[in-house]
């Protein structure tokens, strides 16, 4: 049960990063530390070996001679040749003191754990069998999605090879697995944990979850508990998976190492495109593996999609805010699960499914509010059940923000509890999400509870019937509560996350059934978070290189991001589904993944990698610490630097004072040869804005057109933030860029 209450919810929790002195830890603790160094001066090495010398030549001397000892020798646990100049060890913080005064050493630091941040999701996408993007990228076949993540179930009906050609000739990719076999499907799977004992099988479920979401084969009858039921599949169905397994839920230690050593072999493999569903805490660039090793990633080609984190809805909790890097917030599905709640004075509330079995009885049953005798006992909490009787009962409990949902299910159920009616606190009014539990339960928002809790204090014996039904909501996509939001805390003018795909309620492979079935792999869990949709981009840019193989992973991100919804399917505003208003640009970024209008983007704002350095030198980091991402020499004082809002990205975040900004934008046609676009611009409220010139003309094909765009403060509000959007409009194709604007 334990393991159950760890893994469904895939919280992205993460543990801070930590600075490290002898005092605080203890001079002689061994910790896994992130060494980075210079390249020497001869330059690059001809044999691995000779890396591994130049690395091992920073240790201390009392840890190089004792290299004979096996003990000792593993000390240095990652040897990095192309995402970092640099080295994974395990050191104590007096032997990283003594390597600070040996040339060429240029920081260490402490690892940070990296916390983990389907049958509904191609319909509502647009992607259908035999037309559309899913015709056009003949399904990613031929494209190689690296996962990173808890590993896979490989026998799983999700990783089938039916009608999966070969790997292409440029896998060099190596199958790590025991007991099993890779296949046309799962080409390759790497172990980062065999160190340790730890089998490159998932046993977690993260991995298997991700992965199947990016690129799982068609599997019909997929459900769990009979709920969801459908076709379950990937977004790139015949495009091959590399699994790269660095973690598993319990080992944390080496956690960012391992990350970074994955990305590694990602590239050396051959991989198309990189997801990652973990991330740090916001780090300056230069110390978060993640983005280094993502840049190198880029520099080679892959495109690279991460979570944005599932610390929503407080401001400026995105990670991975790098701009090399897509980070992808999750939003909900039209697919809704909903419930009437059916009180015994005949009063009915819709309510919303945590978990229900199909077969769950439509009959009245007893309702009983422990906290209506026992005020300990309103949130359910361990113990506080024991001298309430609730056998047989449906349990009202309040939510208690540090114990997951599922947790407090789990106390009721043992209590005798049949089910349970979960109230939100008023924060949490409208958010729910559909997760496997241990006994059906349902959750209501804060208003809604109070009814129920009045109810049951008018009569002597209150009752409640649960009655299921299934339905398209019509306001989706929103945004889901627990979707980290921007402003971007690294680099405040860059805008993130940069898109909203799928990741509430997502039905995914998954290793072993939640309802003790034992005669079928086909097992599958709903799960929820930016975990979740993270896979989901990553499967929709791997069908983009599919039918656009000479594209940038800057321009498959444009143009996933200028061709974004920016309304539901009603045609309204995309809403928070925590307070049901209008979600702002720091929630949505450019708005919800389109796959089909991505494919046809009209014009793209494409990014070399060289670009980034101007503006890495803009963020006033040092030579050193900008060597560090780009892994070559750079003078930021022979660049011209750039401010953050001059890259040339698909959206702008501007903090705008009394004096104007004027930034210039370089479009590339990839539509029609002959073609012209006009702009259109909704101002945000106080900020005029003029653009430079008011048309563009193409006549051929992947021709460039420059353009400035001015910000002017019109007038003063005491709003602190506005948004709006410049978008380009031809007679085929509207390109949005949203426009954040923070007031100084």
């Amino acid at each position: 049960m334990s393991s159950l209450l760890i893994n469904l919810l895939f919280l992205f929790s993460f543990y801070p990063a930590i600075a490290v002195t002898g005092n605080e830890i203890g001079a002689n603790v061994l910790q896994t530390y992130i060494v980075r160094v210079q390249k020497p001066e001869q330059g690059t090495f001809s044999t691995e070996k000779d890396l591994e010398r130049w690395y091992h030549s920073f240790l201390p001397a009392t840890v190089s001679k004792s290299s004979a000892d096996d003990h000792h020798h593993s000390r240095i646990l990652y040897c990095y040749k192309n995402v970092m100049s640099g080295f994974a060890a395990r050191l104590t913080a007096e032997e990283v003191k003594a390597m600070e005064t040996k040339k060429g050493f240029i920081s260490a630091h402490v690892e940070t754990y990296l916390g983990t941040h389907t049958t509904n999701s191609p319909k509502f996408l647009g992607l259908n069998q035999n037309s559309g993007l899913w015709k056009d990228s003949n399904l990613g076949k031929g494209v190689i999605i690296g996962v990173i993540d808890s590993g896979v179930k490989p026998d799983h009906p999700s990783f089938s090879d039916e009608g999966m050609p070969p790997p292409p000739a440029k896998w060099k990719g190596k199958c790590e697995l025991e007991g099993a076999t890779c296949n046309n499907k799962v080409i390759g799977v790497r172990n980062f944990l065999s160190s340790i004992g730890e089998p490159a099988v998932d046993d977690m479920g993260h991995g298997t979850h991700t992965a199947s979401t990016a690129a799982g084969n068609f599997v019909s009858g997929a459900n769990t508990f009979g709920l969801a039921n459908g076709t379950a599949v990937g977004m790139a169905p015949l495009a091959h998976l590399a699994i790269y397994k660095t973690g598993d839920g319990k080992h944390q230690e080496g956690f960012q190492s391992r990350i970074a050593a994955a990305i590694e072999a990602a590239i050396q493999d051959g991989v198309d495109v990189i997801s990652i569903s973990y991330g740090s805490p916001p780090l300056a660039f230069y110390d978060d593996p993640i983005a280094s090793a993502a840049f190198t990633a880029v520099r080679n080609g892959i495109f690279v999609s991460c979570a944005a984190g599932n610390k929503g809805p407080d401001p400026s909790s995105s990670t991975n805010g790098a701009p090399w890097i897509l980070t992808v917030g999750a939003s909900t599905t039209d697919r809704s699960i909903v419930a009437s709640a059916q009180l015994g004075n005949h009063a009915t509330y819709d309510v919303e499914i945590l978990f229900m079995l199909v077969n769950f009885t439509s009959m009245q049953l007893p309702l009983v509010y422990p906290g209506g005798r026992n005020s300990s006992a309103a949130f359910c909490l361990p113990g506080s059940l024991n001298n309430i009787d609730v056998k047989g009962k449906v349990v009202v409990c309040e939510r208690d923000g540090n114990m997951r949902r599922n947790e407090t299910e789990y106390y009721v159920k043992e209590a005798g509890g049949a089910a349970m009616i979960l109230i939100s606190d008023k924060f949490d009014a409208y958010s729910a999400v559909l997760e496997t539990h241990v006994l059906p339960a349902v959750h209501v928002g804060y208003a809604t509870g109070e009814s129920i809790k009045a109810y049951i204090n008018s009569t002597s014996s209150p009752t409640v019937a649960i009655l299921l039904r299934t339905g398209n909501k019509k306001s989706a996509p929103e945004v889901a509560s627990l979707s980290a939001r921007g402003p971007n805390k690294v680099s405040p003018g860059i805008l993130k996350p940069d898109i909203i795909g799928p990741g509430v309620s997502i039905l995914a492979a998954w290793p072993s059934s939640q309802e003790n079935i034992t005669k079928t792999k086909a097992t599958f869990e709903i799960a929820d978070g930016t975990s979740m949709s993270c896979p989901h981009l990553s499967g929709i840019a791997a069908l983009l290189k599919s039918t656009h193989p000479d594209w940038s992973p800057a321009a498959i991100k444009s143009a996933i991001m200028t061709t974004a919804d920016i309304v539901n399917l009603e045609g309204k505003p995309i809403i928070n589904n925590y307070n049901l208003l209008p979600a702002d640009l720091f929630a949505v970024g450019a708005g919800h993944v389109n796959p089909s209008k991505a494919n046809d983007p009209g014009l793209i704002y494409d990014i070399q990698p060289d670009d980034y350095v101007p503006y890495l030198c803009g963020l006033n980091y040092t030579d050193q610490q900008v060597q560090t991402i780009v892994d070559h020499d750079v003078q930021c004082s022979k660049v011209p630097s750039i401010a953050e809002a001059e890259l040339n990205y698909p959206s702008f975040s501007i903090k705008l004072g009394s004096s104007p900004q004027t930034y210039n934008r370089t479009i590339t046609n990839v539509g029609e040869a002959n073609s012209s676009y006009t702009h259109q611009i909704v101002a945000p409220e106080g900020v005029e804005i003029s653009v430079q010139p008011k048309e563009i003309s193409f006549t051929e094909r992947n021709q460039k057109v420059t353009y400035s765009i001015t910000f002017t403060r019109s007038q003063k509000t005491s709003a602190s933030h506005a948004q709006g959007y410049l978008s380009w409009v031809s007679t085929q194709q509207t390109v949005r860029s949203p426009i954040a604007v923070s007031f100084e």
